[in-house]
């Protein structure tokens, strides 16, 4: 690698299969980033690399799913992870979560401690509808990701039989 601080991450980037534009290489790409989306803040981004690294998926792919959650989408995400947990583990569905926090000029270390604290008060329901959603995502993501690829090789198998003139 020709970045000096990059330099000891060059075996694992100059994977082949981290940058392969195949199908099953960008499905799973795909399916792990939806996954790995619902970590919340930064730890998002770098779990993502480091998973798509060691499991050779397409590291591109991965970092452009994670996009769906942002901090637009991140508390309307963790509620319908928090009931969705409630659900699943038979409990009545009381309808709110607690506050979070304020995390307005918080540094770095706070930040994630209030994160971390506000997280654990939520216990079980939000940490199992969480899993649940990310592996449902995941699932979802890697088939349509399969299908909407098969069906573009059809479709462009079509256009190159109808370009010859072939019936």
């Amino acid at each position: 690698m020709s970045r000096p601080g990059l330099g000891w991450l060059g075996r694992w980037l100059d994977q082949p299969a981290c940058w392969a534009v195949q199908r099953r290489k960008v499905a799973q790409g795909v399916a792990l980033g939806l996954l790995t989306g619902l970590l919340p803040g930064p730890p998002k981004r770098l779990a993502t690399v480091l998973l798509a690294l060691c499991l050779r998926v397409n590291l591109p792919a991965a970092l452009l799913a994670t996009l769906y959650s942002n901090p637009l989408t991140i508390l309307p995400l963790y509620f319908l992870a928090y009931s969705c947990g409630l659900l699943l583990l038979g409990e009545p569905a009381a309808g709110t979560m607690s506050q979070p926090p304020s995390w307005e000029a918080l540094p770095l270390e706070q930040w994630a401690l209030q994160l971390a604290h506000w997280l654990l008060s939520l216990g079980w329901p939000l940490l199992l509808g969480l899993l649940v959603m990310g592996l449902g995502l995941a699932l979802c993501g890697y088939v349509l990701v399969m299908l909407g690829w098969r069906c573009a090789v059809i479709r462009n198998w079509k256009n190159r039989k109808a370009a010859r003139g072939s019936c």
